[in-house]
């Protein structure tokens, strides 16, 4: 990508936003410096998946620039969410115990309740009635829950990496015994999990040279305990593995597909082993009640495309699809 030297410059904030129980959960919001005016079409909120938290992966600056960045350069308002439990926000007093102490915390469902409190707040911030909502991962289920129950909030919905009706045994399935509140990930399993299902041809050149080592450490930062230990590691809560045991894994959807009532975007890349390709072609014909939807299949990524070589294909994509003012045939 060549950068736009001309365009204006990308301003960063952070906040803090309590959510319905009182935790503290970080929002960070990119722009462009010299906008003064704000609109609902070139707003955007983004929640991360089940592990890492939105920072290390969403406003990562590899090869110069970020996914945050690439957005905002282009006159976009774009916030990112840690939910409770994960990265810069709150964590709750279960993760200062022992992990078997405590059951599972932060499930989808309170991820939800994350997500209403800082759409709320942006919306309020900016005077707007509506934004544009991405999930990756666990995050396109907080998202498509949080779109079915407050549609009226929701301009577009971008499903990245979606999770629907599993067929596979998830990668983060929870195994026998009673589920601790939190899990442990060492980064060296981090990126064995990366490259399941990468053809072993492909793997070396997958990620360019520096950039796994560049999220491992930014990501192990967010956790001051875990980074600590000996290996280091990083700590996770366990509400979306009880969640999948207790819901999709057992062709359960707790949340309502049809009553979607924004367009929506699934995109997904071939290796995909988290999330397999068949999750996103599941839940596309179930998207009943969206205007107009879009399913895109991205070729040679992972799960992690976004910080992989072929980002740009994953980007782009992206980009068109919140630009676009549809216009149907008459």
């Amino acid at each position: 990508m060549q950068v736009d030297e001309s365009a204006a410059p990308v301003v960063m904030e952070e906040f803090r936003v309590h959510n319905a129980a009182g935790l503290e959960l970080y929002v960070r919001n990119k722009r462009p410096a010299d906008v003064a005016r704000f609109s609902l079409d070139k707003t955007l909120l983004y929640v991360h998946g089940a592990t890492y938290p939105a920072s290390t992966s969403f406003d990562l600056a590899l090869g110069g620039f970020s996914w945050m960045d690439y957005i905002a350069e282009r006159g976009y308002d774009v916030y990112l969410l840690d939910v409770h439990g994960y990265g810069h926000s709150a964590r709750p007093s279960q993760m200062d115990q022992p992990a078997a102490d405590n059951p599972p915390f932060a499930s989808t469902e309170e991820a939800v309740d994350d997500v209403h409190a800082v759409v709320e707040f942006i919306k309020a911030r900016r005077g707007i009635s509506q934004l544009n909502l991405m999930g990756w991962s666990w995050g396109t289920a907080i998202m498509q829950w949080y779109a079915g129950l407050h549609g009226d909030n929701v301009n577009k919905l971008v499903l990245y990496a979606p999770v629907g009706i599993g067929q596979t045994v998830s990668l983060l399935q929870s195994g026998a015994g009673s589920l601790p509140a939190y899990r442990s990930v060492r980064m060296d399993q981090a990126k064995q999990r990366w490259m399941t299902g990468v053809p072993t041809d492909k793997q070396a050149g997958l990620i360019p040279a520096g950039w796994f080592e560049t999220w491992a450490e930014a990501t192990l930062a967010t956790d001051p305990v875990g980074s600590r230990q000996h290996p280091p590691v990083l700590r996770a809560p366990n509400g979306v593995v009880a969640d999948g045991d207790r819901y999709w894994r057992k062709g359960v959807i707790p949340w309502q597909p049809e009553n979607i009532k924004a367009p929506v975007l699934l995109i997904i890349a071939e290796w995909d082993q988290d999330t397999p390709v068949q999750m996103a072609r599941n839940l596309f014909p179930k998207l009943t009640g969206a205007p107009y939807k879009r399913y895109i299949e991205l070729g040679e990524g992972t799960h992690s495309i976004l910080m992989e070589k072929n980002r740009m294909n994953l980007f782009r994509e992206v980009q068109l699809f919140l630009d676009e003012v549809h216009a149907p045939a008459t």
